[in-house]
C-alpha cells in the first residue's frame, strides 16, 4: 500500500472513528454508531470498495482504526492488522465469438448480450475451443443421492452444456452446494471436458433478465494467487466459457433428440432428471481475457481469551468489507456503494466488538473479527484466510458470518443458514429469544445464498459455520426481494433506502450474544453426527458422537 494511500486512508478513517467513538452510552448511540460506520463506507469517496483499489484500502484503515480503538490486538501478518492477499484478475477484452455447427447445416452465431455472456477464465490470454457438445443435465454427480448425471456419457475432449441450479427436490442447502459453479466445473474437469457452458432456465430470467448482464459484463473476475503465482483454480483447463440464456439453449438444442422445452419440463420436476445426451451441433469458442495483479489485504483483530484451557480456541466473526466498484451508470450513477452489502454488516461486526469490550467480561475462548476482501469476487478473501489462517488452522472452531442484513425494517425473525448442521443451533436459538426474535428456515431456496457468503470457505475447511440473515416476517419478504430486485449490485444500494439504524443495533445485539455463547461454551461446536457437510469436510474430532 503506498504511503500516500495510506496517509489519506488514516486521515480519513480516524475522523469517522473520532466522532462515532465520541457518541455517548446507551441502545440509541449503538444505532447511532451503526449509522457512523455505515455513513462512511458507504460514501462516494470510497468508490464502491472493490478489492484491490485505493477504496477499499481506505476502508480497510478505516477498519483497522476501528479495531485499534476497541481495544483488540493486530491479528494479521507480521503482529499487523492486515492479512495481504494477493489477487489475479481477469475480464473479457472483447464480446469473444461463439457459432454452433453442425454438419449439413448452415452455421449458427450466438449473439452476445442475447443468447451468450462470455466467460471470464484464468489461464491463457486467448482460447479456442471447437469441440463437440455434450449436454450432463444440472451436471451433478452425488453419492449421497444416489446421482450421476455423468453415467453413460463420453465427454472427454467436449465441451458440457449444464442447467443452471440443481434438482429442486435436493435438501436447500445441499442443492446449493450442487448449483455452485465450481463444483460443477471440478466434475466436468474430473471427466475430462475442454469446457464448461451453463444454461439459464426460464425461472432464472424470470428473476434477473438475461440481458441485465450486459451492465457489468467486463467487470473483473479475481481469484487469488498461489506461492508459485498461479491462479488458484483447481479446474483451470475446464473454464466457464459462457453463460446461456433459454432463446440461446434453444439454439443449442436444435437438431437434437430433445427440445430445450422438453428438458426443461423434466428438470423442473422434484426429481429434476432430464435426460442426456450428445447435441447436433459443435461449439467453436473464441475468447479472449485481460489479466492484471493485484494486492488487497484482510483486516483482523483478535480479543483475547481469558480462560486458560480454553483462548487457544477461536470463534470467527466475518463480514465481507469489498463490493463491487465503479460500473456503468444506472441513472447517471455509476458508483456501487454498497450500503447494505455490505457496509451494514462492517458495522454490524464492530458492534459486536464494542459489546465485548463494553461487557466488562473477557470471553472464555478468543474471538477473531475479521473483515475479508473478495467476496464479491468468489468469496476470496475468506478463503484465503481459511486455508492460510493467521492463527493455527486447528484452532478455529466456528465461524459466524454477517453478510447484507436488509436493515430497512423492524425485523422481528432471522434465518441462520447452516447452524442446524452443527450444535451451533443452539446458540443461536438461545440468542434470538433474547431477543424476542423467531428464527425461521430458508425462505429464498433458489437463491442458493448457503454456498454464496463467507462463511462456505470455512466450512469447506471443516469449521462449523453459519450466517444470519434478516428474516421475512413484518414486511421482510417485500423488502428483500425488493432490494434484490431494484438495488442489489447497483448504485441505488446507498444512504437513501431509508435504512433503519436501530435494526442494525438490534441485529448487532443479536449476533454479538451468539458469538458470546459460543465463546463462553464448555465444548466446542461440534457437526451433527451424519451431516452431509460435515461428513465431507469436517475433521474427525469435530463431529457429534451421537
Amino acid at each position: 500500500m503506498s504511503s500516500y494511500r495510506l496517509a489519506a486512508a488514516l486521515s480519513a478513517a480516524m475522523l469517522v472513528a473520532g466522532s462515532a467513538a465520541a457518541e455517548t452510552s446507551g441502545p440509541q448511540a449503538s444505532a447511532d454508531r451503526v449509522r457512523a460506520h455505515v455513513a462512511f463506507l458507504a460514501s462516494d469517496l470510497l468508490q464502491g470498495r472493490e478489492a484491490g483499489s485505493p477504496g477499499y484500502d481506505i476502508a480497510a484503515n478505516y477498519v483497522a482504526s476501528q479495531f485499534a480503538q476497541l481495544g483488540l490486538k493486530p491479528a494479521g501478518a507480521d503482529g499487523s492488522w492486515f492479512q495481504p492477499v494477493p489477487l489475479l484478475a481477469a475480464r473479457p477484452a472483447d464480446e469473444g465469438k461463439f457459432v454452433l455447427k453442425a454438419k449439413g447445416a448452415a452455421d449458427v452465431p450466438l449473439v452476445f448480450g442475447e443468447d451468450v455472456m462470455p466467460g471470464k477464465p484464468f489461464g491463457p490470454g486467448e482460447r479456442h475451443i471447437s469441440a463437440p457438445l455434450v449436454f450432463v443435465g444440472f451436471g451433478v454427480v452425488s453419492p449421497e443421492h444416489k446421482r450421476d448425471d455423468y453415467k453413460g456419457l463420453n465427454v472427454k475432449g467436449k465441451i458440457v452444456v449444464v442447467l443452471s441450479g440443481a434438482p429442486s427436490g435436493f435438501q436447500t442447502e445441499e442443492r446449493a452446494y450442487y448449483a455452485n459453479g465450481r463444483t460443477k466445473r471440478a466434475q466436468a474437469a474430473a471427466h475430462g471436458a475442454v469446457g464448461l457452458i451453463s444454461v439459464n432456465l426460464p425461472s432464472d430470467e424470470k428473476r434477473r433478465p438475461f440481458a441485465d448482464g450486459k451492465r457489468t459484463w467486463q467487470s473483473w473476475a479475481m481469484t487469488w494467487r498461489r506461492p508459485d503465482g498461479a491462479p488458484n483454480d483447481a479446474a483451470i483447463d475446464t473454464p466457464q466459457l459462457a453463460a446461456v440464456s433459454v432463446a440461446g439453449a434453444e439454439k443449442l438444442f436444435a437438431g437434437a433428440r430433445k427440445t430445450f422445452a422438453e428438458v426443461v419440463a423434466a428438470a423442473e420436476k422434484p426429481k429434476g432428471d432430464p435426460p442426456r445426451f450428445a447435441l447436433a451441433a459443435s461449439l467453436d469458442a473464441t475468447l479472449r481475457t485481460e489479466t492484471t495483479t493485484l494486492e488487497s489485504a484482510n483486516v483482523a483483530g483478535v480479543l483475547e481469551g481469558s480462560d486458560p484451557k480454553l483462548k487457544g480456541e477461536v470463534v470467527v466473526l466475518s463480514a465481507h468489507l469489498d463490493h463491487i466498484g465503479v460500473t456503468p451508470p444506472v441513472d447517471g450513477d455509476g458508483v456501487n456503494n454498497g450500503a447494505l452489502d455490505n457496509a451494514g454488516g462492517i458495522a454490524t461486526t464492530l458492534e459486536v466488538a464494542r459489546a465485548f469490550q463494553a461487557s466488562g467480561k473477557a470471553p472464555r475462548r478468543s474471538v477473531l473479527f475479521l473483515a475479508v476482501t473478495g467476496e464479491e469476487k468468489g468469496l476470496l478473501g475468506a478463503e484465503y484466510f481459511a486455508r492460510n489462517p493467521t492463527a493455527p488452522a486447528s484452532a478455529l472452531v466456528a465461524n459466524v458470518n454477517l453478510d447484507m442484513p436488509i436493515l430497512t425494517y423492524d425485523f422481528v425473525d432471522v434465518v441462520a443458514f447452516g447452524a442446524e448442521r452443527s450444535s451451533l443451533a443452539g446458540a443461536v436459538r438461545r440468542a434470538a429469544a433474547r431477543e424476542g426474535v423467531a428464527l425461521s428456515p430458508d425462505p429464498m431456496p433458489e437463491e442458493g445464498l448457503f454456498t454464496r457468503s463467507d462463511h462456505f470457505r470455512f466450512v469447506e475447511v471443516g469449521v462449523p459455520s453459519t450466517f444470519l440473515m434478516t428474516g421475512f416476517q413484518n414486511g421482510g419478504e417485500a423488502k428483500f426481494r425488493g432490494f434484490l430486485a431494484k438495488c442489489y449490485h447497483k448504485p441505488c444500494d446507498d444512504l437513501s433506502q431509508g435504512i433503519d439504524y436501530a435494526a442494525g443495533a438490534k441485529f448487532a445485539r443479536i449476533n454479538y450474544e451468539i458469538a458470546r455463547e459460543i465463546a463462553d461454551a464448555d465444548e466446542r461446536p461440534l457437526w451433527n453426527k451424519g451431516d452431509f457437510f460435515g461428513g465431507k469436510f469436517a475433521r474427525p474430532q469435530a463431529v457429534a458422537d451421537r
